[in-house]
């Protein structure tokens, strides 16, 4: 027994122990798959290291060592972590106001984004407080995502109509454009789209980069003052430390840190639910939380930036046959391989296909229709998704604020609804129901009855309303002999809520009104016992199920004496 509890407990911190042993057919599977997303990582590191404003090299560090960390340590089997799009444009907006891009300080200062995150994550993990992240719902995340991928696909204007070098402002200066760039760049986008959609399992990317430096070379683009990669670094990271930060930049660093937390967790978790669910076990999100974590840490001590799970190299993954984690480590292989002899391969690889690549992932983040069908639902939650949207767009490059805006809208909204929960005055329904009186036109459930059902949690943010709609009854109907509350829907009560409670008793009692209680749930019915708010009393009746409660109040009123109330409870 104490031996399956240690086991237990070892799983848990080192999931790594769990792995299924391999087989040769196994083996020969994962290194197909990994070997797949290997040749589609490598160009798309270079591509978002750019994006990121890094030293080039520096993504494909970012797939190496913590992809291995992240696999090492994470719960879901076939993810594929390393840079990916919006962490990148993460950093480079962020970093944008405080250093120049490509220098030592914005190298140092994107290591530390990395290390922040990378601990915030850890440590949310290691405290099991995965469900705070969850607090960004679904519009706002789509916001965002969408401005993003507007940005992203922006910033590569230029490079795609052969302006490498210059901002969108900075078209019209300077010399004519670049059509063999133009070539490239466009040409790159429409062999990546085609791909996809004739090719799903073939690395396009890879071949795509593979064709295009074969092609520069031969036309000798770089020695005409063409834009390419140039000469990368040969061989595996080494440790790096980013030296010291004062508290002012620790300041600046810690929201855009916190934003590519809550960015990169949700990311992981769009791809790891289909992992999850495709193998047939729960998601454990706060292991995941550490073993992205510990892979952001390894990246930054590595010279890299920000890494997290990218949905469609993860869904490349499966596509490829990937079962198990041994996939990650072929791939993890192959990448340190292309580090230590294929770097000079990458020479001739123009900066349009880089450009290609990226707007060609982003472009297809883009989705229109999602906000129509989100209009169609709820106008509330189309009406933050698209402030989202603006909002991050208009205060690029700080583009957090458009999540955070996001965020506070929907928490706003969120309070608004508990602040104004739903009550109906009910009426027996045909189908034997209690439904909305007014909105089915039935008549009421006893003369001189005022029976209400509230559909939420009796609490700080909704009692004042309970005791307010009663209030109003009770001055609206000087005739009034008894308040039925349905309380079924009721699934929690806190103090505030007992308060009002109590003072809803005592103001009923005062008229002489009787107050009846039906399908009080334990939960609820014990906070109102301990406060002595259910004492037996002669105004008071206690049901346990609406039929009871049915049953006696369709009793006549003058000897109106239920048979089941809890008078006594």
């Amino acid at each position: 027994m104490a031996q399956g509890l240690t086991r237990e407990r070892l799983l848990r911190w080192l999931p790594f122990l769990g792995w299924p042993r391999p087989d040769r057919a196994l083996l020969a599977n994962e290194a197909t798959a990994g070997i797949t997303v290997a040749l589609m990582v490598i160009p798309q590191g270079v591509a978002y290291a750019a994006l990121a404003g890094m030293p080039l090299v520096t993504g494909v560090y970012a797939a190496l060592l913590p992809a291995l960390v992240a696999v090492l340590f994470s719960s879901s089997a076939r993810l594929s972590v390393g840079p990916t799009a919006l962490t990148s444009l993460l950093v480079g907006a962020s970093l944008a106001p405080l250093a120049i891009a490509g220098s030592r300080e914005w190298v140092a200062y994107a290591a530390w984004l990395t290390l922040l995150s990378g601990a915030m994550q850890l440590l949310l993990g290691a405290a099991r407080f995965g469900w705070l992240l969850r607090l960004v719902n679904s519009p706002v995340l789509m916001g965002f995502t969408q401005g993003a991928a507007v940005l992203i696909t922006w910033s590569q204007l230029p490079a795609l109509l052969g302006y490498t070098g210059r901002s969108v402002t900075q078209l019209a200066h300077g010399p004519p454009p670049d059509f063999i760039a133009i070539a490239f760049g466009l040409g790159g986008m429409a062999t990546l789209w085609l791909g996809k959609r004739l090719l799903p399992r073939f690395p396009t990317t890879m071949a795509l980069v593979g064709a295009a430096a074969a092609i520069s070379a031969a036309v000798g683009y770089a020695l005409t003052g063409g834009a390419v990669i140039g000469a990368l670094p040969s061989g595996l990271p080494h440790f790096y430390w980013p030296g010291g930060l004062t508290l002012d930049e620790l300041g600046q660093l810690l929201l855009p840190a916190f934003l590519i937390t809550l960015v990169s967790f949700l990311e992981t978790a769009s791809s790891a639910k289909v992992d999850n669910a495709r193998a047939g076990r729960l998601w454990n999100e706060n292991q995941d939380l550490i073993g992205q974590g510990l892979a952001k840490i390894a990246s930054g001590l590595t010279g890299s930036f920000p890494t997290s799970s990218s949905f469609s190299r993860s869904a490349i993954t499966l596509y490829a046959g990937a079962k198990t984690q041994w996939a990650t480590l072929f791939s993890v292989a192959v990448v340190a391989a292309a580090l230590l002899w294929a770097m000079p391969l990458l020479y001739h690889v123009p900066q349009a296909v880089l450009a290609a690549i990226v707007a060609t992932a982003t472009l297809g983040l883009l989705k229109p229709s999602a906000f129509v069908a989100l209009w169609r639902i709820s106008r509330i939650e189309a009406a933050i998704a698209f402030g989202t949207f603006a909002l991050t767009i208009a205060t690029a490059p700080s583009i957090y604020w458009g999540v955070l805006g996001g965020l506070l809208a929907a928490l706003a909204h969120y309070m608004y609804r508990h602040l104004h929960p739903r009550i109906i005055e009910v009426g027996l329904h045909a189908d034997g129901s209690l439904r909305d009186r007014h909105l089915w036109h039935l008549p009421l459930l006893a003369p001189h009855l005022y029976a209400l059902r509230m559909d939420a949690e009796l609490d700080f943010a909704s009692a004042s309303t309970l005791e307010r709609d009663i209030s109003t009854a009770l001055a609206e109907r000087p005739g009034l002999t008894d308040v039925c509350l349905f309380a079924h829907p009721i699934n929690r009560i806190d103090i505030t809520g007992a308060e009002v409670f109590g003072g809803i008793r005592r103001l009923l009692e005062s008229r002489g009104v009787r107050l009846h209680v039906s399908g009080l749930k334990l939960p609820a019915q014990q906070v109102l016992e301990r406060a002595g708010l259910l004492a037996p009393g002669p105004l008071l009746f206690n049901y346990r199920t609406d039929a009871e409660a049915l049953a006696a109040l369709r009793c006549d009123a003058a000897d109106f004496s239920p048979a089941r109330a809890l008078a006594d409870s």
